[in-house]
């Protein structure tokens, strides 16, 4: 269910810089404020202590916001702003899931610099993201996804979206998904996205929590049987031959 909130539109007026959007803040029904800022900022302005500046500032205003609220903060800006940074005409907007909200926001007025493996991820369909390393081919990236700046980027990550309900909540239906496709060590216990050869389509591939069953051969322990388990209880694990099946990638966390 979805109420009524306010965002305005970050700008960066610098001298000798041309005009560059660098973020949004809304403020929800309840008051509260929600910021997202552009982290490319070296791509467009040259001067270190404007990009210090800048970065200072996004400080600020979520100290501000944090102490005083989103509404006080949204009054503030607009009385004492200065001439190097404007922002929009506060305007209304729907909002259901903050977090989200703010980042549609986001894609809709601002437009990052895509500097790959450091602010962005690579985003492809799930048969795309199994052949780029399953097989001996080029596959292009369809987009690139910018990633939050808590997650520390490596070269073997990349982003699909998620289909179906069977490992919610952790992972909500259509949500976009972080792997890593270099799974190291054991698997057991992990949730993994798994090609399954015996399927087509979007049914081939699936994500699950891995667990293996193994039995002792004469010189070693060898998996019998691979068990994949969905965590919405509503759905039924699989168990299949180890033949069957080609670990893509290791899930990390939910993007959107």
């Amino acid at each position: 269910m979805s109420s009524m909130g306010q965002y305005t539109v970050l700008q960066a007026d610098i001298p000798g810089v041309a005009s560059e959007n660098i973020g949004v803040l809304l403020v929800d029904d309840s008051g509260a404020a929600h910021l997202k800022f552009r982290r490319d900022l070296h791509t467009f302005v040259n001067d270190e202590d404007d990009i210090e500046y800048l970065q200072l500032l996004e400080d600020d205003l979520r100290g501000k916001a944090s102490e005083m609220g989103g509404e006080w903060l949204l009054r503030w800006m607009t009385n004492s702003w200065s001439n190097v940074i404007r922002m929009s005409d506060p305007e209304e907007t729907a909002v259901g899931w903050a977090e989200s909200d703010i980042r549609r926001l986001y894609k809709a007025h601002v437009t990052p610099k895509v500097l790959p493996f450091r602010t962005h991820l690579p985003m492809y369909t799930l048969a795309a993201a199994a052949g780029s390393w399953g097989e001996q081919m080029e596959v292009t990236e369809e987009d690139w996804a910018e990633a939050p700046p808590d997650l520390r980027l490596t070269d073997d990550m990349f982003v699909a979206h998620v289909v179906g309900r069977s490992m919610e909540p952790k992972i909500p239906a259509g949500s976009l998904c972080v792997f890593r496709r270099n799974v190291t060590g054991s698997r057991q216990g992990r949730l993994v996205l798994v090609e399954n050869y015996g399927q087509t389509g979007e049914n081939r591939y699936t994500i699950k929590r891995y667990t293996s069953i193994k039995r002792q051969s004469e010189d070693d322990w060898e998996h019998e049987t691979i068990r994949l388990e969905p965590l919405n209880p509503e759905y039924d694990a699989w168990e299949l031959s180890p033949s069957d099946i080609r670990v893509v990638g290791e899930f990390v966390r939910v993007l959107e």
